[in-house]
């Protein structure tokens, strides 16, 4: 196959075919995220705080990583969450709404050695985990 004065079509097909071999663009085309994602392709969503969970780090590390079960507020899909720094977890409840976010590893899925989680948590009953970690706000009682 060569380059000559001719082979437009030819670079076509060759470019359309070999797009699918890069991840990325095959998981855009074919709207992978929007199918299989719990937020459904949105980068934040509600969720009720079912109960607190404490998993453990994948080797080599070791230490106890504090997560929530959430239920989705959307679609009502249960999922995993981390709750981000120190004693960020005594600040959450159950039955307390919570907002979640991607945690942000490589390739959309979960960061480091948490074993599943794929979520974070940023506020809860609207105030941001942040601010209660370092008492500028307090909780809003429900």
């Amino acid at each position: 196959m060569g380059n000559g004065e001719f082979a437009g079509r030819n670079l076509q097909r060759k470019r359309r075919k070999h797009k699918w071999l890069s991840k990325r663009w095959k998981r855009r085309a074919l709207k992978l995220k929007e199918k299989f994602d719990p937020l459904e392709g949105a980068p934040q969503a509600k969720a009720i705080v079912l109960e607190k969970v404490v998993l453990e780090q994948k080797q080599p590390h070791s230490g106890l990583i504090k997560c929530v079960k959430c239920q989705l507020l959307k679609n009502g899909k249960v999922v995993t969450a981390h709750a981000v720094r120190d004693k960020a977890i005594t600040f959450i409840d159950e039955h307390d709404e919570v907002i979640l976010a991607g945690l942000g590893g490589s390739q959309r899925g979960q960061m480091g050695s948490i074993p599943g989680v794929r979520y974070k948590v940023v506020a809860v009953n609207n105030v941001d985990l942040q601010m209660l970690r370092r008492g500028k706000k307090e909780k809003a009682k429900r």
